[in-house]
């Protein structure tokens, strides 16, 4: 183990492969259990829930971001989200602006629309979070948050690894 990090070298923590199969299956459940609660927001908000999520990533930037950085940490083509922005565009959640900086440069930037409906969608969330971080302490949580870091970062690159590949051809 790293005494400076406290992480452990790959097979050095306890179970090695079967802690990772385990934390493998609450993973999958977590995602699992993630997209059908963002696929119930994405419908109150009658968006998809791609476009629920691009929207959550523009409201994450803070400031007007451009069409090809939401591509980046989507993962998704440019020319798809020209239509994720088209769509949020029209259902008044979005607007292109141009780039004081550069007025060639159109920047996406969020209404505030959403705020109405989402309101009271993550109040149940916000306080189960908070419920379940009162169990534990300080050192705790600075390892359940390097490792929620450290999955955020393996899941985008694999976002990134998988959008190079063609797709499946359906037979």
């Amino acid at each position: 183990m790293d005494e400076k990090t406290g992480v452990c070298a790959v097979g050095e923590a306890a179970g090695g492969a079967d802690a990772a199969r385990r934390v493998s299956e609450l993973g999958r459940s977590l995602g699992a259990a993630t997209v059908m609660f963002h696929s119930q927001v994405a419908e109150r908000l009658g968006v998809s829930p791609s476009d629920h999520k691009c929207l959550d990533l523009a409201l994450q930037a803070r400031t007007p971001i451009t069409a090809g950085r939401l591509a980046e940490l989507s993962g998704l083509s440019t020319g798809a989200v020209t239509g994720v922005i088209d769509r949020l565009e029209r259902a008044g959640y979005v607007r292109r602006v141009r780039d004081p900086r550069d007025r060639r440069k159109v920047l996406v930037e969020t209404t505030g629309a959403h705020e109405r409906i989402a309101a009271g969608l993550f109040d149940g969330l916000r306080r189960g979070v908070e419920e379940i971080v009162a169990l534990y302490d300080e050192s705790q949580l600075a390892a359940v948050e390097g490792f929620l870091e450290a999955m955020t970062e393996v899941l985008r690159r694999e976002t990134a690894r998988l959008g190079e590949l063609p797709p499946a051809i359906r037979r």
